[in-house]
């Protein structure tokens, strides 16, 4: 009788798994990015006049947000398949997109519809990149 060899199955992650370790990008970037968008979301809030405390404490949130946002996605993104990750950052960008456009004291359809361009462009962009560069 013929028997066929067992073909090797991927190796799951479990407890022989290393952690992964945070590189300084990982923390750098996000952290980067956060204060960038806080302080930029405080200089909107001020609109020339004088700066108060409501003003830094909403770029000190808005900021803080943004940057554990920005590190809970790239802790994720290698678990997410191409078009799942695309999704997930023209996502994060649209809502960040909005929130800040939504502080010009503009109408909600503008701040959203806005918000939505801009996602659809990271997400095509982002799907392509992580596309094309698929192993």
């Amino acid at each position: 009788m013929v028997t066929h060899a067992a073909m090797p199955g991927r190796k799951r992650a479990g407890a022989h798994a290393r952690p992964r370790s945070l590189s300084p990008y990982a923390v750098g970037v996000p952290l980067a990015l956060g204060i960038i968008y806080g302080f930029y979301a405080a200089f909107i809030r001020r609109d020339g006049g004088p700066s108060t405390g409501g003003q830094v404490v909403l770029g000190l949130v808005s900021g803080a947000v943004l940057a554990a946002l920005c590190f809970a996605l790239g802790r994720i993104q290698r678990d997410l398949r191409h078009g799942l990750r695309a999704l997930a950052y023209g996502a994060l960008t649209a809502c960040a997109i909005g929130f800040l456009v939504s502080l010009t004291d503009t109408s909600v359809l503008r701040s959203a519809g806005l918000g939505l361009v801009v996602g659809v462009g990271v997400f095509l962009a982002t799907f392509y990149l992580f596309y094309s560069r698929e192993p």
